[in-house]
């Protein structure tokens, strides 16, 4: 059973949608600056003006939408945009599976605050219902008013791929036609900064690009915080529905985006709890299961996770190098234009490749000068997504242009 994406929506520090992502991606420009924080003066990459001028009209919308975490807003900014390019009249069956990293990360250290300089004695009422990590899944739920299954979930920074791999296996199962999946992440926090440093994986460059996600001969951790969300729409090529209406008998593959051809997942062993092996092994698994029944060979492009810290962008390079050998396929990662974003990292990064196979263009990374630079030479068919998180889980995912 093949399962097509239909439709996505995605709010970033590139923009609102993947017209406005794509445009963004043909420049050499990061979108990092620098804010201050209680510990300093660092870079991040907020969302665009036209993302926060969305996710504030959303808000303003419902008087119970303003008391939701902006993690939640940007879910649903990101859904509805993909059920609109879906083409979607009726979302009232469809399932729903959106993660975060995180949480809401805002409003938790905002009541967690408040609870503190009162001695320990109050908190407000609606502190629990809008910090718990469900709430990003119902209240899209409530939003796109469907009545199917609402999950959200935290695999740490593979969150979002998890989700789409969850959707997958409902769909093929058929409890579901139709699933939303993705990862949403409102991170610029300062205690979430803080932890960043304390690990002492924080990018202090002042370079025309602070983070040097993949760079092989970075001699520091560069790895800086971004914001943002995005939405997938899934159908099973079996369900008998148009893919440009809600028509019963068109086409299946009429507004097919891509396939997912391939779903792998691995975990491996760990030492602490933000360690990976310096193979990757559990890159690996997740690589070589979503590759079953394929010829590696046959992937033109690798999206990779690579967060620009020293040890996490060279397992992610060794595990590459164990599953491909020396017929790999061009490398790149979006980590150094728009930062790591945790939970909604894997969906901006499928997001990214969705792009590339629609315009049939790879967008490399410009700063690379030597291996793993690469050059198209042939039209883009298959991408390979990447996501791998604290404590060693990794997810893959396998794109098949229609």
């Amino acid at each position: 059973m093949k399962i097509a994406i239909t439709g996505w929506g995605s709010i970033s520090p590139l923009g609102v949608n993947g017209k406005v992502a794509w445009e963004r991606y043909q420049d050499r420009k990061h979108c990092f600056i620098r804010a201050d924080f209680p510990a300093g003066r660092d870079w991040v990459a907020p969302l665009s003006a036209e993302g926060i001028m969305a996710a504030g009209s959303l808000a303003k919308e419902n008087p119970k939408y303003r008391q939701l975490d902006p993690s939640v807003w940007y879910a649903m900014v990101a859904s509805r945009n993909a059920v609109q390019q879906a083409g979607w009249k009726d979302t009232a069956e469809a399932g729903i599976n959106i993660g975060s990293s995180r949480g809401a990360t805002i409003a938790f250290e905002k009541y967690h605050s408040e609870f503190l300089e009162s001695g320990g004695r109050f908190t407000e009422p609606l502190a629990s219902p809008t910090t718990t990590l469900g709430n990003i899944a119902s209240w899209t739920a409530t939003d796109l008013q469907s009545r199917g299954p609402a999950i959200s979930h935290s695999i740490t920074c593979s969150t979002a791929l998890h989700a789409v791999i969850n959707a997958v296996a409902w769909l093929r199962a058929g409890l579901c036609t139709r699933f939303i999946a993705g990862g949403s992440e409102a991170s610029l926090t300062p205690f979430t900064l803080a932890q960043m440093k304390a690990l002492k994986v924080y990018s202090s460059l002042d370079d025309p690009y602070p983070c040097r996600s993949m760079d092989p001969e970075k001699m520091r951790n560069t790895m800086i915080l971004g914001e943002g969300a995005a939405s997938f729409c899934l159908e099973a090529e079996t369900a008998g529905v148009s893919r440009a209406s809600d028509t019963p008998g068109a086409s299946d593959a009429l507004r097919a985006q891509a396939y997912i051809m391939g779903i792998g997942y691995g975990a491996e062993a760990i030492e602490h709890g933000a360690s990976l092996s310096a193979d990757g092994h559990c890159l690996q698994r997740s690589m070589k299961m979503a590759l079953e029944g394929h010829d590696p060979a046959s992937v033109d492009v690798a999206v990779l996770h690579v967060p620009g810290t020293r040890r996490g962008d060279s397992a992610e390079l060794s595990a590459i190098d164990a599953v491909f050998g020396t017929q790999k396929p061009l490398l790149t990662s979006n980590k150094w234009k728009i930062g790591h974003t945790f939970g909604a990292s894997g969906a901006l990064s499928l997001e990214f490749a969705l792009l590339m196979l629609q315009h049939d263009r790879f967008i490399d990374v410009p700063y690379l000068s030597g291996p793993p630079l690469q050059h198209q030479k042939k039209p883009l068919k298959k991408i390979l997504v990447n996501g791998v998180g604290f404590g060693g889980n990794a997810a893959s995912i396998l794109l098949e242009r229609p």
